[in-house]
């Protein structure tokens, strides 16, 4: 097993530069924008709602299960 992570990390280390930079491509770079558009429709779709009643029921029950 690790000779399989020595070579796998030899070949990861021998990439072009070049190649890395396919990952950086940015299509909108308004990150704050994004992150208010999305939050808004989180909140219109109701799945606030959820995540509450979530967070609430999961609270309840590990204090229930819990010891001491």
């Amino acid at each position: 097993m690790n000779y399989i992570s020595d070579v796998i990390s030899q070949l990861v280390w021998q990439l072009p530069v070049n190649l890395t930079m396919l990952a950086q491509h940015i299509n909108d770079p308004d990150l704050l924008g994004q992150i208010q558009h999305n939050w808004n429709n989180f909140v219109q779709t109701g799945q606030i709602w959820a995540l509450l009643i979530g967070l609430v029921i999961g609270y309840i029950m590990r204090n229930l299960t819990s010891y001491g």
